[in-house]
């Protein structure tokens, strides 16, 4: 059986995401077969595996890392956000229904305590290591009963936890100490220490620290990793790009020809797999900004209608912000628009919806033939095919059915002048055809833009990866890490008082009790009733579920990780 360890942090936002990646691609350059685990996500960012599941796409970069091919085991829950009351639930890849917070908090998620488990021994039995990713922060004690994302898991696999602070935002010692100190005592006896994340400055000033941080706690601090511009991970939600640093800093590069080329990415409502502009954004001498206001379409070179969890809401939104008036101008003026995924959905005629919203009939922006029938199942696939002379992959993620009735075939969708719609998440990845797409753009826009002719995408990414794995290997107690994978926490870890209160004042359950033995399976779950789930509807208007809903919704764990 595989070792393994915990990536916990403070808060979310920490760099979890980037210092599993890290550990990850450190492992296999020493040899070790390794491969990352998130039991729960909550993100609207999710890739499709070869297998036609969908995970995280933090976890789909983590697996990159690991040189692996990520699949369902690697992400066995993801919640989807429709609204702010409730999520969708995939699990093992596919949607199951509906869920408001209440309803999974309640109950629903501990039993899948044994379907995340049996996943992540999977992995242990084929991996020499896992390296898990926890969420949020695993001192949320109003959750800690039916975690199975931090300690939850690590009590259930008895990992070692090692537990990340982000340094740069501040209070990293109290965040460390006061996580400590709310965790039961069985939860405190696999914390072996803490890593520090986003450090600017001399590390020898913090050393005091460090060590008043030892005499407090009897833990160990494993790695002081610098703030390094540039770094980044595919993100589980946020405005924040993957990548973004290096995004960002390549648009200071010189184009290649005597122009740069703007682009304004619409900032949709519930937008999702905002990472398609990823690639655009390596370009040199192609800017890529998120926008809010019909003014920042003006100068823009190309307009972005990104993918959204809610077609009709973000239709909506562009409509009450004078966006879509703006698009209809573009339009009719022959400059450049693509829509991908809810964005292609959104330029069409007509929509109907009695799945995502439950809104009927609606009318679209009309910038494309198209119509489009939501439908209850949804569409997972890696579609491979070509466009503009060049060979595309991509992934698709949807529930809405496409009738193309005109245009000229573009990928799945279309295309009607300088208006261009598909379903197809990642295609701009492929770097022949996104160099084809940003000449026409270019030609379109009258901008004397010239796209470099070596950008890589794919080796971009793996320069990313090998630095977030240099960091780790340059900055942290390797040996020390690799003795916590191989053999656990260490024991005489001292408690540090007062530990996890009762979940609930009064309660009999002892501080911080693990959760009650959950089935081994989803096989009998029941997602119904006064839980607000739906197995077959997608998001609930206005979900009763009570005065709390709301603040109960605002702790699911959310993971906006690497700046």
């Amino acid at each position: 059986m595989g070792g393994g360890l915990l990536v916990a942090g403070t808060t979310s936002d920490a760099g979890k995401s980037v210092v599993t990646a890290g550990i990850c691609r450190w492992l296999v350059r020493r040899g070790v077969k390794v491969a990352p685990f998130k039991a729960q996500n909550m993100s609207l960012n999710s890739f499709v595996t070869r297998e036609g599941a969908e995970i995280g796409r933090a976890q789909a970069m983590q697996a990159q890392a690991a040189r692996v091919e990520p699949t369902a085991l690697m992400n066995p829950v993801l919640l989807k956000p429709g609204s702010d009351r409730s999520s969708q639930v995939v699990l093992m890849g596919k949607p199951v229904g509906e869920m408001s917070a209440r309803g999974y908090h309640g109950g629903r998620q501990e039993a899948l305590l044994g379907t995340v488990t049996d996943c992540l021994e999977q992995l242990r039995s084929a991996y020499d290591a896992v390296i898990c990713e926890g969420a949020g922060s695993p001192a949320e004690i109003n959750l800690r009963r039916t975690d199975i994302v931090n300690m939850g898991i690590a009590r259930a696999a008895k990992f070692p936890v090692l537990v990340v602070g982000d340094i740069d935002r501040g209070g990293v010692f109290a965040s460390f100490f006061g996580t400590t100190a709310l965790l039961s005592a069985e939860d405190q006896s696999l914390v072996a220490g803490y890593l520090v994340n986003k450090f600017r400055g001399d590390v020898s000033l913090l050393e005091p620290g460090l060590d008043m941080l030892y005499g407090l706690t009897g833990r160990r601090t494993y790695g002081v990793l610098p703030f390094t511009h540039g770094l980044g991970i595919d993100e589980e939600d946020g405005l924040r790009v993957s990548m973004r640093g290096a995004v960002r800093e390549s648009v200071v590069a010189p184009p290649h020809g005597e122009e740069v080329l703007r682009v304004a990415v619409c900032a949709v409502p519930l937008m999702s797999n905002f990472t398609d502009v990823d690639a655009l954004a390596a370009e040199p001498g192609v800017v890529v900004r998120f926008v809010d206001r019909a003014d920042e379409l003006a100068d823009a070179d190309l307009v972005i209608v990104p993918g959204t969890r809610g077609t009709v809401k973000a239709l909506a939104w562009l409509r009450e912000r004078g966006l879509a008036d703006a698009l209809v101008r573009r339009a009719a003026e022959g400059r450049p628009v693509l829509g991908i995924c809810g964005g292609f959905q959104v330029l069409g005629e007509r929509i109907e919806d009695e799945v995502e919203s439950r809104a009927g009939v609606v009318d679209g922006l009309g910038l494309l033939p198209v119509r489009v029938r939501f439908d209850r199942a949804k569409t997972l696939a890696r579609p491979v095919g070509s466009a503009l002379g060049e060979p595309v992959e991509g992934y698709e993620i949807h529930h809405g059915v496409a009738d193309v009735q005109g245009g000229e075939p573009f990928l799945d969708g279309c295309r009607v002048g300088a208006v261009w719609g598909t379903h197809w998440h990642g295609s701009l990845e492929s770097d022949g055809f996104r160099r084809r797409f940003l000449v026409e753009v270019a030609r379109a826009a009258g901008r004397r833009f010239v796209p470099a002719p070596d950008t890589s995408f794919g080796v971009l990414r793996e320069e990313q990866l090998d630095r977030l794995g240099d960091l780790v290997e340059e900055h942290a107690d390797t040996d020390a890490l690799w003795r916590l994978i191989e053999g656990g926490a260490p024991g005489g870890l001292p408690f540090v008082p007062p530990g996890a209160p009762p979940a609930v004042p009064g309660a009999a359950e002892s501080r911080g009790a693990a959760p009650d033995p959950a089935p081994q399976s989803p096989e009998g779950l029941e997602f119904a009733g006064s839980a607000g789930f739906r197995p077959t509807e997608p998001e609930t208007q206005g979900l009763d579920v009570g005065r709390s809903a709301g603040p109960e919704i605002a702790v699911v764990h959310v993971d906006q990780e690497a700046k």
